[in-house]
Protein backbone atom coordinates (compact mmCIF):
# COMPACT_ATOMS: atom_id res chain seq x y z
CA UNK A 1 0.00 0.00 0.00
CA UNK A 2 1.56 3.70 -0.74
CA UNK A 3 2.72 5.63 2.50
CA UNK A 4 -0.25 7.84 2.22
CA UNK A 5 -2.62 5.24 1.83
CA UNK A 6 -5.20 3.15 -0.63
CA UNK A 7 -7.26 5.84 -2.71
CA UNK A 8 -10.14 4.56 -5.24
CA UNK A 9 -10.54 7.46 -7.77
CA UNK A 10 -13.69 7.47 -10.00
CA UNK A 11 -12.16 7.09 -13.59
CA UNK A 12 -15.50 8.31 -15.95
CA UNK A 13 -13.00 8.34 -19.55
CA UNK A 14 -12.34 12.39 -18.94
CA UNK A 15 -9.08 14.51 -18.26
CA UNK A 16 -10.35 15.32 -14.78
CA UNK A 17 -10.32 11.75 -13.13
CA UNK A 18 -7.50 10.74 -15.16
CA UNK A 19 -5.64 13.50 -13.95
CA UNK A 20 -6.61 13.51 -9.87
CA UNK A 21 -5.94 10.17 -10.03
CA UNK A 22 -2.10 10.97 -11.76
CA UNK A 23 -1.80 13.68 -8.75
CA UNK A 24 -2.35 11.25 -6.13
CA UNK A 25 0.19 8.81 -6.94
CA UNK A 26 2.55 11.42 -7.30
CA UNK A 27 1.47 12.00 -3.76
CA UNK A 28 2.50 8.56 -2.70
CA UNK A 29 -1.28 7.32 -2.47
CA UNK A 30 -1.51 3.91 -3.31
CA UNK A 31 -4.32 4.49 -6.61
CA UNK A 32 -7.20 2.27 -7.63
CA UNK A 33 -9.24 3.29 -10.89
CA UNK A 34 -12.85 2.33 -11.24
CA UNK A 35 -15.32 3.15 -13.74
CA UNK A 36 -18.63 3.38 -12.44
CA UNK A 37 -21.31 2.19 -15.29
CA UNK A 38 -24.49 3.82 -13.84
CA UNK A 39 -26.73 3.93 -17.04
CA UNK A 40 -27.80 0.49 -19.26
CA UNK A 41 -29.79 -0.66 -22.49
CA UNK A 42 -28.83 2.44 -24.36
CA UNK A 43 -25.03 1.39 -25.03
CA UNK A 44 -25.97 0.46 -29.39
CA UNK A 45 -27.26 4.27 -29.94
CA UNK A 46 -25.21 7.29 -31.10
CA UNK A 47 -25.44 8.84 -28.01
CA UNK A 48 -24.81 7.00 -25.55
CA UNK A 49 -20.98 7.17 -24.99
CA UNK A 50 -20.53 4.39 -21.96
CA UNK A 51 -18.50 2.24 -23.96
CA UNK A 52 -16.07 4.77 -25.38
CA UNK A 53 -15.89 6.27 -21.71
CA UNK A 54 -14.70 2.19 -20.42
CA UNK A 55 -11.91 2.31 -23.06
CA UNK A 56 -10.87 5.95 -22.25
CA UNK A 57 -10.98 5.13 -18.59
CA UNK A 58 -9.43 1.72 -18.72
CA UNK A 59 -6.81 3.43 -21.38
CA UNK A 60 -6.29 6.37 -18.98
CA UNK A 61 -5.63 3.87 -15.99
CA UNK A 62 -2.48 1.69 -17.94
CA UNK A 63 -1.04 5.11 -18.84
CA UNK A 64 -0.61 6.09 -15.48
CA UNK A 65 0.20 2.59 -14.27
CA UNK A 66 -2.75 1.85 -11.75
CA UNK A 67 -4.80 -0.83 -11.02
CA UNK A 68 -8.28 -0.83 -12.80
CA UNK A 69 -11.92 -2.12 -12.80
CA UNK A 70 -15.38 -1.75 -13.57
CA UNK A 71 -18.41 -2.16 -11.87
CA UNK A 72 -21.81 -1.72 -12.46
CA UNK A 73 -24.14 0.46 -10.13
CA UNK A 74 -27.16 0.68 -13.29
CA UNK A 75 -29.37 -1.45 -10.90
CA UNK A 76 -29.12 1.45 -7.86
CA UNK A 77 -29.19 4.46 -10.62
CA UNK A 78 -32.26 3.04 -11.58
CA UNK A 79 -34.00 2.61 -8.26
CA UNK A 80 -32.09 5.96 -6.53
CA UNK A 81 -31.80 8.28 -9.35
CA UNK A 82 -33.77 7.64 -12.29
CA UNK A 83 -37.35 6.84 -10.52
CA UNK A 84 -37.07 10.18 -8.92
CA UNK A 85 -36.22 12.01 -12.23
CA UNK A 86 -39.15 9.96 -13.76
CA UNK A 87 -41.96 10.98 -10.40
CA UNK A 88 -40.34 14.72 -10.54
CA UNK A 89 -40.98 15.12 -14.27
CA UNK A 90 -44.41 13.68 -14.54
CA UNK A 91 -45.71 15.98 -11.22
CA UNK A 92 -44.17 18.96 -13.55
CA UNK A 93 -41.16 20.16 -11.56
CA UNK A 94 -37.40 20.23 -13.27
CA UNK A 95 -35.32 17.87 -10.97
CA UNK A 96 -31.57 17.45 -11.32
CA UNK A 97 -30.52 13.72 -11.55
CA UNK A 98 -26.93 14.88 -11.51
CA UNK A 99 -27.10 16.17 -7.55
CA UNK A 100 -28.85 13.05 -6.35
CA UNK A 101 -26.56 11.11 -8.54
CA UNK A 102 -23.69 11.81 -6.55
CA UNK A 103 -25.07 11.59 -2.99
CA UNK A 104 -26.28 8.52 -3.95
CA UNK A 105 -24.25 6.70 -5.85
CA UNK A 106 -20.72 8.31 -6.41
CA UNK A 107 -20.63 9.00 -2.89
CA UNK A 108 -22.84 6.00 -1.89
CA UNK A 109 -22.64 3.77 -3.60
CA UNK A 110 -19.14 3.83 -4.70
CA UNK A 111 -18.20 4.84 -1.22
CA UNK A 112 -19.34 1.99 -0.37
CA UNK A 113 -17.67 -0.38 -2.55
CA UNK A 114 -14.60 1.26 -2.54
CA UNK A 115 -14.41 1.15 1.70
CA UNK A 116 -15.14 -2.69 1.20
CA UNK A 117 -12.40 -2.99 -0.99
CA UNK A 118 -10.00 -1.75 1.86
CA UNK A 119 -9.57 1.85 0.59
CA UNK A 120 -8.90 4.88 2.94
CA UNK A 121 -10.37 7.22 1.24
CA UNK A 122 -12.36 8.18 -2.65
CA UNK A 123 -11.23 10.47 -5.29
CA UNK A 124 -12.87 11.85 -8.23
CA UNK A 125 -12.06 14.94 -10.80
CA UNK A 126 -14.92 16.97 -9.19
CA UNK A 127 -13.62 20.94 -9.15
CA UNK A 128 -14.54 21.33 -5.72
CA UNK A 129 -12.40 21.80 -2.52
CA UNK A 130 -12.91 19.98 1.13
CA UNK A 131 -11.17 20.66 4.02
CA UNK A 132 -11.53 20.53 7.47
CA UNK A 133 -12.04 23.44 9.70
CA UNK A 134 -12.84 24.05 13.56
CA UNK A 135 -13.02 19.73 13.90
CA UNK A 136 -16.04 19.83 10.99
CA UNK A 137 -15.46 18.84 7.37
CA UNK A 138 -16.21 21.74 4.70
CA UNK A 139 -17.24 21.71 0.78
CA UNK A 140 -15.43 24.65 -0.64
CA UNK A 141 -16.21 26.31 -4.34
CA UNK A 142 -13.32 25.39 -7.16
CA UNK A 143 -10.50 27.45 -7.81
CA UNK A 144 -11.69 27.99 -11.36
CA UNK A 145 -15.00 29.44 -10.80
CA UNK A 146 -16.30 28.88 -13.99
CA UNK A 147 -15.82 24.82 -13.75
CA UNK A 148 -17.18 25.14 -10.17
CA UNK A 149 -19.04 21.52 -9.32
CA UNK A 150 -20.28 22.66 -5.75
CA UNK A 151 -23.50 23.02 -6.77
CA UNK A 152 -23.89 19.37 -7.34
CA UNK A 153 -21.97 18.53 -4.44
CA UNK A 154 -24.40 20.54 -1.99
CA UNK A 155 -26.11 17.24 -0.57
CA UNK A 156 -22.35 15.69 0.34
CA UNK A 157 -22.75 14.82 4.60
CA UNK A 158 -19.83 15.05 7.26
CA UNK A 159 -19.29 11.14 6.46
CA UNK A 160 -18.79 11.21 3.25
CA UNK A 161 -16.91 14.58 2.99
CA UNK A 162 -14.26 12.64 5.11
CA UNK A 163 -13.65 9.87 3.16
CA UNK A 164 -13.17 12.00 -0.11
CA UNK A 165 -10.86 13.96 -2.16
CA UNK A 166 -11.20 16.19 -5.05
CA UNK A 167 -7.21 16.34 -6.35
CA UNK A 168 -7.96 19.23 -9.14
CA UNK A 169 -10.33 21.51 -7.44
CA UNK A 170 -7.18 24.13 -6.50
CA UNK A 171 -6.56 23.64 -10.35
CA UNK A 172 -7.68 25.29 -13.78
CA UNK A 173 -8.99 23.49 -16.47
CA UNK A 174 -6.34 24.83 -18.44
CA UNK A 175 -3.36 23.34 -16.08
CA UNK A 176 -5.37 20.25 -15.53
CA UNK A 177 -5.11 19.60 -19.58
CA UNK A 178 -1.41 20.87 -19.94
CA UNK A 179 -0.66 18.04 -16.69
CA UNK A 180 -2.20 15.49 -18.72
CA UNK A 181 -1.00 16.65 -22.04
CA UNK A 182 2.82 16.64 -20.65
CA UNK A 183 2.65 13.63 -18.95
CA UNK A 184 0.93 11.30 -22.07
CA UNK A 185 -2.17 10.67 -20.83
CA UNK A 186 -4.12 9.42 -24.15
CA UNK A 187 -7.55 11.44 -22.72
CA UNK A 188 -5.43 14.65 -22.39
CA UNK A 189 -7.54 16.82 -25.40
CA UNK A 190 -11.19 14.79 -24.48
CA UNK A 191 -13.92 16.61 -25.26
CA UNK A 192 -15.83 17.37 -21.37
CA UNK A 193 -19.07 15.34 -21.57
CA UNK A 194 -22.43 17.86 -21.25
CA UNK A 195 -25.79 17.10 -20.40
CA UNK A 196 -27.32 15.23 -17.74
CA UNK A 197 -25.58 11.93 -17.32
CA UNK A 198 -27.58 9.53 -18.82
CA UNK A 199 -28.93 11.45 -21.60
CA UNK A 200 -25.99 12.88 -23.19
CA UNK A 201 -26.27 14.79 -26.51
CA UNK A 202 -29.57 13.07 -27.29
CA UNK A 203 -32.96 15.26 -28.00
CA UNK A 204 -34.07 15.67 -23.90
CA UNK A 205 -37.56 15.28 -25.68
CA UNK A 206 -37.31 12.32 -27.33
CA UNK A 207 -35.64 10.55 -24.44
CA UNK A 208 -38.03 11.36 -22.07
CA UNK A 209 -40.89 10.64 -24.65
CA UNK A 210 -39.71 6.98 -23.94
CA UNK A 211 -41.22 6.85 -19.98
CA UNK A 212 -43.50 9.59 -19.82
CA UNK A 213 -46.04 9.84 -23.53
CA UNK A 214 -47.12 12.89 -24.83
CA UNK A 215 -50.26 14.20 -23.07
CA UNK A 216 -50.63 17.35 -25.62
CA UNK A 217 -52.71 20.53 -24.45
CA UNK A 218 -53.34 24.39 -25.09
CA UNK A 219 -50.44 27.13 -24.76
CA UNK A 220 -52.24 30.15 -23.70
CA UNK A 221 -51.14 33.52 -22.86
CA UNK A 222 -50.80 33.88 -19.03
CA UNK A 223 -52.05 37.76 -19.48
CA UNK A 224 -55.09 37.41 -21.71
CA UNK A 225 -55.96 32.99 -21.55
CA UNK A 226 -55.47 33.26 -25.61
CA UNK A 227 -54.26 30.20 -26.76
CA UNK A 228 -51.62 30.67 -29.20
CA UNK A 229 -50.15 27.14 -29.58
CA UNK A 230 -50.17 23.77 -28.88
CA UNK A 231 -47.45 21.42 -26.43
CA UNK A 232 -46.79 18.34 -26.67
CA UNK A 233 -46.80 17.37 -22.64
CA UNK A 234 -46.02 19.62 -19.82
CA UNK A 235 -43.35 17.47 -18.48
CA UNK A 236 -41.44 18.47 -21.51
CA UNK A 237 -40.82 22.17 -20.55
CA UNK A 238 -39.43 24.34 -17.87
CA UNK A 239 -39.94 27.19 -16.74
CA UNK A 240 -37.89 30.11 -18.36
CA UNK A 241 -37.94 27.80 -21.72
CA UNK A 242 -37.87 29.82 -24.64
CA UNK A 243 -36.84 27.87 -27.58
CA UNK A 244 -38.87 24.35 -28.77
CA UNK A 245 -42.40 26.45 -28.22
CA UNK A 246 -43.43 26.31 -31.95
CA UNK A 247 -44.90 29.97 -31.67
CA UNK A 248 -44.71 31.83 -34.67
CA UNK A 249 -46.23 35.35 -34.86
CA UNK A 250 -49.34 36.05 -33.00
CA UNK A 251 -51.71 38.59 -34.44
CA UNK A 252 -51.37 41.35 -32.27
CA UNK A 253 -48.79 40.93 -29.88
CA UNK A 254 -45.30 42.48 -29.82
CA UNK A 255 -42.22 40.87 -32.15
CA UNK A 256 -40.78 39.74 -28.75
CA UNK A 257 -39.58 36.01 -27.84
CA UNK A 258 -42.35 33.73 -26.01
CA UNK A 259 -40.85 32.29 -22.50
CA UNK A 260 -42.72 29.40 -20.78
CA UNK A 261 -44.30 31.46 -17.12
CA UNK A 262 -46.27 28.56 -15.48
CA UNK A 263 -47.85 24.94 -15.53
CA UNK A 264 -51.47 24.96 -14.86
CA UNK A 265 -51.28 20.72 -14.47
CA UNK A 266 -55.01 20.55 -13.07
CA UNK A 267 -56.04 22.03 -16.95
CA UNK A 268 -52.93 21.07 -18.60
CA UNK A 269 -52.18 24.23 -20.03
CA UNK A 270 -48.83 25.63 -20.56
CA UNK A 271 -48.76 29.35 -19.83
CA UNK A 272 -46.75 31.77 -21.53
CA UNK A 273 -45.60 35.44 -21.89
CA UNK A 274 -43.54 37.55 -23.79
CA UNK A 275 -40.32 39.21 -22.98
CA UNK A 276 -37.36 38.25 -21.06
CA UNK A 277 -38.28 40.51 -17.97
CA UNK A 278 -42.03 39.98 -17.51
CA UNK A 279 -42.26 40.27 -14.16
CA UNK A 280 -44.35 36.80 -14.08
CA UNK A 281 -40.62 35.54 -14.69
CA UNK A 282 -38.90 36.70 -11.60
CA UNK A 283 -38.97 35.59 -7.94
CA UNK A 284 -38.39 37.54 -4.71
CA UNK A 285 -38.44 34.58 -2.59
CA UNK A 286 -38.79 31.01 -2.60
CA UNK A 287 -39.95 27.91 -0.47
CA UNK A 288 -37.51 24.80 -0.38
CA UNK A 289 -37.66 21.51 1.43
CA UNK A 290 -36.19 18.56 1.63
CA UNK A 291 -33.19 20.01 3.33
CA UNK A 292 -29.57 19.15 3.54
CA UNK A 293 -26.95 20.84 5.27
CA UNK A 294 -23.40 19.81 5.40
CA UNK A 295 -22.40 20.81 8.64
CA UNK A 296 -25.79 19.02 10.10
CA UNK A 297 -26.76 22.35 11.16
CA UNK A 298 -29.06 25.24 9.61
CA UNK A 299 -28.05 28.25 8.27
CA UNK A 300 -28.35 31.21 10.92
CA UNK A 301 -31.76 33.02 10.65
CA UNK A 302 -31.35 37.09 8.81
CA UNK A 303 -27.64 36.63 7.97
CA UNK A 304 -26.78 37.62 4.23
CA UNK A 305 -25.74 34.48 2.30
CA UNK A 306 -25.44 34.03 -1.22
CA UNK A 307 -27.60 31.25 -3.31
CA UNK A 308 -27.71 29.74 -6.52
CA UNK A 309 -31.40 28.41 -7.74
CA UNK A 310 -29.46 27.08 -11.18
CA UNK A 311 -26.06 26.06 -11.84
CA UNK A 312 -24.73 28.67 -14.48
CA UNK A 313 -26.31 31.28 -12.21
CA UNK A 314 -24.07 34.11 -10.45
CA UNK A 315 -24.66 34.34 -6.35
CA UNK A 316 -27.45 35.71 -5.50
CA UNK A 317 -27.45 37.94 -1.85
CA UNK A 318 -30.44 36.67 -0.21
CA UNK A 319 -31.97 35.66 3.72
CA UNK A 320 -32.60 32.92 5.06
CA UNK A 321 -35.29 31.28 7.57
CA UNK A 322 -35.55 27.68 8.60
CA UNK A 323 -39.77 26.47 9.04
CA UNK A 324 -41.75 23.73 10.32
CA UNK A 325 -42.19 20.70 8.62
CA UNK A 326 -38.68 20.69 7.33
CA UNK A 327 -38.72 23.86 4.65
CA UNK A 328 -37.07 27.19 5.00
CA UNK A 329 -37.95 30.34 3.34
CA UNK A 330 -35.08 32.23 0.76
CA UNK A 331 -35.86 36.10 0.44
CA UNK A 332 -33.71 37.33 -2.40
CA UNK A 333 -32.07 40.90 -2.41
CA UNK A 334 -33.13 41.18 -5.99
CA UNK A 335 -35.83 39.15 -7.79
CA UNK A 336 -34.64 35.82 -9.35
CA UNK A 337 -35.47 34.69 -13.08
CA UNK A 338 -36.94 31.70 -13.92
CA UNK A 339 -36.56 29.98 -10.18
CA UNK A 340 -37.41 26.36 -10.97
CA UNK A 341 -39.60 24.03 -8.93
CA UNK A 342 -37.82 20.63 -8.64
CA UNK A 343 -33.98 22.34 -9.00
CA UNK A 344 -31.75 22.80 -6.52
CA UNK A 345 -31.20 25.82 -4.27
CA UNK A 346 -27.71 26.21 -2.66
CA UNK A 347 -26.55 28.23 0.02
CA UNK A 348 -23.08 29.20 0.17
CA UNK A 349 -21.27 31.72 2.85
CA UNK A 350 -18.22 33.21 0.69
CA UNK A 351 -16.75 30.25 -1.04
CA UNK A 352 -17.97 27.53 2.16
CA UNK A 353 -20.72 25.43 0.30
CA UNK A 354 -23.47 25.27 3.22
CA UNK A 355 -26.02 22.74 1.40
CA UNK A 356 -29.88 23.59 0.17
CA UNK A 357 -32.75 21.89 -1.34
CA UNK A 358 -35.36 21.31 -3.62
CA UNK A 359 -37.26 24.23 -4.81
CA UNK A 360 -40.95 23.73 -3.93
CA UNK A 361 -42.82 27.15 -4.70
CA UNK A 362 -41.85 29.91 -5.53
CA UNK A 363 -43.62 33.88 -5.44
CA UNK A 364 -43.17 36.99 -7.38
CA UNK A 365 -41.42 40.54 -6.29
CA UNK A 366 -45.73 41.88 -5.90
CA UNK A 367 -46.37 39.24 -3.51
Amino acid sequence: MGSKGRVIVGLSGGVDSAVAALLLTREGYEVIGLFMKNWEGDDTEEYCSSSEDLVAAAAAADAIGIEFEAVNFAAEYRERVFADFLREYQAGRTPNPDVLCNSEIKFKAFLDHALALGADRIATGHYAQVREFLGAWQLLKAEDGTKDQSYFLHRLNQAQLAKTLFPVGHLYKRDVRRIAEEAGLPNHARKDSTGICFIGERPFREFLARYLPKQPGEIRVLDTDRVVGRHEGLMYYTLGQREGLGIGGVKGTPEEPWYVAAKDMERNVLRVVQGHEHPALLSASLVAKDLSWISGEEPHTHWVYAAKTRYRQPDAACQVECISGGECEVVFSAPQWAVTPGQSLVLYESRVCLGGGIIATHHPPDQ
